[in-house]
């Protein structure tokens, strides 16, 4: 298991820098490359709920989500791997 607390097993996913029609499997991608106890750390314009009820449906209780800043224009959201 791996310690989410460290910057080691965080990982930065920056979804403005990806074409949108891509988003979506790039972010699946990402979290199923994740192990146990680690983060993505997602950056993004806007609030992204649709693809956080997909993310609760595909992984259920195995990805918890936590929101680091949640202001007009900048999103961070940590997603941990369970």
């Amino acid at each position: 298991m791996h310690d989410h607390t460290t910057a080691e097993a965080i990982y930065p996913f920056d979804a403005r820098g990806i074409a949108r029609r891509f988003r979506h499997s790039a972010i699946f991608g990402a979290l199923d490359a994740l192990h146990p106890g680690e983060t993505m750390r997602f950056m993004n314009d806007h609030d992204p709920l649709p693809l956080l009820s997909q993310i609760e449906m595909r992984y259920g209780d195995g990805v918890a989500i936590e929101y680091r800043q949640r202001e007009q224009g900048a999103i961070i959201i940590d997603f941990l791997r369970q």
